[in-house]
């Protein structure tokens, strides 16, 4: 039985011309293989599978080549070609830096530099995966990278550049490797396969080419996969199942259904997803590069940004014509946050249900549906239309007292419940809570001159009548009234009021009520607006006899604070002895 090769090895680039996806990089290379500048050191990087390794051993082989061709390529007839095709040659050497990573591995490249070649023109030395090199065999191996023996060359390979130290960068000639774009692994897909006679469907191959994510060796490796379960004939089909990739006609399907409103439709096709085993974050994240497709096929100057097949590239057109742009923007906006929240959520496959309603609702004609830079307020009936009806708005009141709506209908004017507290009735029948914003603006809109301050309401408003006369009150009562009254006033007399809420007013002659002032400005800032205190305190205590005084806190005589010197005399006036020990001993004060 014939020994079996993998792919990824039986179809490796030999030569330049081979190598896929690279031509700037290939055709920079041969150039300086014809005109024989070459640096010393060479660092080859980009992402995995995309011919770094590869190139690294085209380009030694082609540098040693005795006879290289016109445009830069190993003749590999020469001794030295034939050498290194049989894995035999001493000029070109390899080294695993994620397994060789230390100082004395980097020592021993060093001893065999010194050592010229016997073969070829130059020694090689390509180093795998040198980003694993420890700090340590860094710096010890740069001054060898820096001034190589003239017959030395360093080429240098790794996936992550960010971690090779900067003056290892300086001294080496950088090459960046590109992705393989969908279209190109598709079309090397296609060449394998017809040289290794499997049938084959271009939309299986496009899925493989987006499942290697970039890479070639990824790419033949799901191919070699797909052939082993297809058994010589790869199908669309037969590959979603054997890798397991959720299929894009189901994204096509929930956008489709989404245009139409069809919210349970979508929740059925969404069961139908996790019952195959597949997460809804999975769901979520496919989707959204769908429409993120679909919005790139909507203009033709971004159309060659999809990396797919030309089949589904029409697909794409066909649904992106059908697919309003703000439906578009307003879907990847929604995408984007439950991918955000998703990790977070308690109940994942709830958020992601929640967002594709929400999707689905874009388009649905309704008061509720998001316009630019504002959010749904609801969410619509998930299975039907409703008829919404009008309902009367229960406004609370802003501070206490709690009001409790009345039930049965009363006239255009003011009522009291059982309470004894104000209950309004408005134009439209709803009867509300007092709220001294609401009496505030009603009085504005009619041109009311309301002489009080705001945040306070005064009885001229022609809304308030039939306050009582002589509504019994305790002292609890007034503390309570008052410390509401202090928390309605507005912005601008915060001062004021967080001053009166330390005094303490106090019943002293029924109804009198008497405030005690600390000092002459408290006074002077309260005077102006003790008539608005007053009306308030009528009104929400209801008893139009009540009366105020303001009573300036009288305070004892200071007492002086004595300097040291005049304590002393002080002391030496009423001690006679500490004024002679003074003197006995010549003591002066400090």
């Amino acid at each position: 039985m014939e020994e079996y090769i993998v792919s990824a090895r039986k179809y490796r680039p030999s030569n330049f011309d081979s190598v896929v996806g690279q031509s700037a990089l290939t055709t920079t290379l041969k150039n300086a293989v014809k005109s024989g500048k070459l640096a010393h050191a060479y660092l080859f990087c980009g992402p995995r599978g995309v011919g770094k390794t590869t190139c690294a051993r085209i380009f030694a082989k082609a540098i040693n080549c005795q006879h290289p061709t016109a445009d830069g390529e190993a003749c590999n007839e020469c001794e030295s070609c034939q050498s290194f095709n049989e894995q035999r040659s001493l000029n070109i050497f390899e080294l695993d830096a994620a397994s060789n990573n230390s100082v004395e591995h980097i020592k021993k490249i060093m001893e065999q530099t010194r050592i010229p070649p016997q073969l070829g023109r130059y020694k090689v030395f390509i180093i795998d995966e040198v980003h694993m090199l420890s700090t340590a065999a860094f710096n010890a191996f740069l001054k060898t990278l820096e001034e190589p023996p003239s017959y030395v060359i360093f080429i240098l390979a790794t996936t992550e550049k960010q971690k090779i130290l900067p003056t290892i960068l300086s001294r080496c000639q950088i090459y960046d490797f590109e992705r393989m774009t969908v279209a190109n692994t598709i079309a090397h897909l296609k060449s394998v396969a017809d040289k290794e006679g499997i049938k084959y469907e271009e939309e299986a191959l496009s899925v493989i080419a987006e499942k290697a994510d970039g890479g070639m060796r990824d790419a033949l490796s799901i191919f070699d996969q797909a052939t082993s379960f297809c058994q010589g004939n790869i199908t669309y089909e037969k590959v979603i199942e054997d890798l397991n990739v959720l299929d894009a006609d189901n994204y096509f399907r929930i956008v489709d259904l989404s245009l139409q409103n069809k919210v349970s439709d979508i929740m059925l096709l969404l069961n139908g997803i996790i019952s195959k085993g597949f997460d809804p974050g999975q769901c979520i994240g496919g989707l959204a590069r769908h429409i993120r497709n679909v919005l790139m096929a909507k203009d033709p100057s971004t159309l060659p940004l999809l990396e797919t097949s030309e089949g589904t590239r029409q697909k794409y057109q066909q649904q992106a014509i059908q697919a309003p742009t703000t439906f578009l923007y307003q879907a990847l906006r929604l995408l984007n946050q439950c991918d955000i929240n998703y990790r977070n959520s308690g109940n994942k496959r709830l958020l992601v249900e929640l967002t594709l309603i929400e999707i689905a609702q874009i388009t649905q004609a309704d008061d509720s549906m998001p316009s630019a830079g504002r959010k749904p307020r609801r969410l619509k009936s998930l299975f039907h239309m409703i008829i919404r009806q009008s309902r009367p708005i229960t406004a609370a009141p802003q501070v206490a007292p709690v009001v409790k709506p009345v039930e049965q209908p009363v006239t255009p004017t003011t009522k009291y419940n059982p309470n004894n507290r104000p209950v309004l009735k408005t134009d439209t029948g709803t009867e509300i809570g007092l709220s001294w914003k609401t009496i505030r603006e009603q009085a504005h809109r009619k041109k009311n001159k309301i002489s009080l301050v705001p945040g306070m309401l005064a009885p001229t408003d022609p809304n308030i009548k039939n306050i009582a006369t002589d509504n019994e009150f305790t002292q609890r009562d007034v503390e309570f009234q008052w410390m509401s009254m202090c928390n309605r006033m507005p912005q601008q007399f915060s001062g004021i009021a967080s001053r009166m809420k330390n005094m303490n007013p106090t019943i002293t002659d029924f109804p009198h009520i008497e405030v005690t002032v600390e000092n002459q400005i408290q006074l002077d800032q309260i005077t102006p607006i003790k008539g608005s205190i007053v009306k308030t305190l009528k009104l929400y205590l209801q008893n139009e006899n009540i009366t105020l005084d303001l009573h300036l806190n009288e305070k004892q005589d200071t007492v002086k604070i004595l300097t040291r010197r005049e304590q002393y005399e002080m002391l030496t006036k009423e001690n006679e002895a500490v004024a002679k020990l003074g003197t006995l001993l010549d003591l002066e004060l400090a």
